[in-house]
């Protein structure tokens, strides 16, 4: 059921975010280059506030808590907002591209970023003086990263046909899926609630879902999920550890597996 319609003055959106803590605002931002904060409450017609200061498109945007947020720029930046004071209160830069993804740890207190400089960065936001932890090993553009449950792991999808997967602990690539006969790119991961699965939106419309204890370069991914009409651009396990939706550009339909 529909509960709120919010009117947005950019036709072309790029995400969005619900704040989870207090369960009363959302985000959204795109090609506008603007964070745009909603109340969720009834007839709004307005944002509440907009968080301008990027140069570029918003590509991804997370709540930390209900005043603060953080976003992902084309300009090759992400910022942490003070929600409140609406202004930029830390930039993080070390990307040379534009930063596609960005997710954060399950504790909050780290985030891993995705560029289309085909690398993957760690920060800490309450140590912005300390250097991101760069993990390389694509080929080219990151779409999509993802953390683990654990939050001590996350997964990366690329424009290179891979998935790779990052220990925090020991800093290097752990496993990497491919399969042989899917050559297109990543556009979204996730995994599921042990950890143990791997779910990926491709450009060929599919999903894929592998085990992630098997070297995922010879086996064959576990199960193809299959009925979109488009780009799968979205993935996600559910909380209820049950589901996995998968979102794209069939029109009215969100496939659940």
């Amino acid at each position: 059921m529909k509960k709120h319609c919010l009117p947005l003055l950019s036709s072309w959106v790029m995400t969005c975010a619900y704040e989870q803590t207090q369960s009363k605002i959302v985000a959204c931002g795109g090609l506008d280059n603007l964070c745009s904060i909603f109340a969720l409450i009834p007839h709004v017609s307005r944002p509440s506030c907009e968080l301008a200061g990027h140069d570029g498109y918003l590509s991804c945007c997370r709540f930390i808590d209900e005043c603060k947020i953080l976003t992902a720029s084309g300009d090759g930046t992400c910022c942490l907002w003070d929600i409140e004071r609406r202004q930029a209160a830390m930039t993080f830069t070390g990307h040379t591209s534009d930063v596609m993804s960005i997710d954060l740890a399950p504790s909050c207190n780290t985030f891993v970023t995705g560029s289309c400089d085909a690398t993957a960065k760690l920060w800490d936001w309450r140590m912005p003086a300390v250097p991101a932890i760069t993990f390389q090993g694509h080929d080219s553009d990151i779409n999509s990263v993802s953390f683990c449950p654990s939050g001590e792991a996350f997964v990366t999808g690329s424009d290179d046909s891979t998935c790779h997967f990052f220990d925090t602990r020991c800093l290097l690539c752990i496993n990497k899926f491919k399969s042989e006969r899917t050559i297109c790119g990543i556009t979204s991961v996730c995994s599921s609630a042990s950890g143990r699965l791997l779910f990926c939106g491709m450009d060929n419309f599919n999903c894929y879902c592998w085990d992630m204890c098997k070297d995922g370069m010879t086996c064959s991914p576990l199960w193809a999920l299959t009925g979109h009409e488009n780009r799968a651009l979205s993935a996600c396990y559910s909380v209820c550890r049950a589901h996995f939706s998968c979102s794209g550009f069939m029109p009215g339909c969100l496939p659940f597996w």
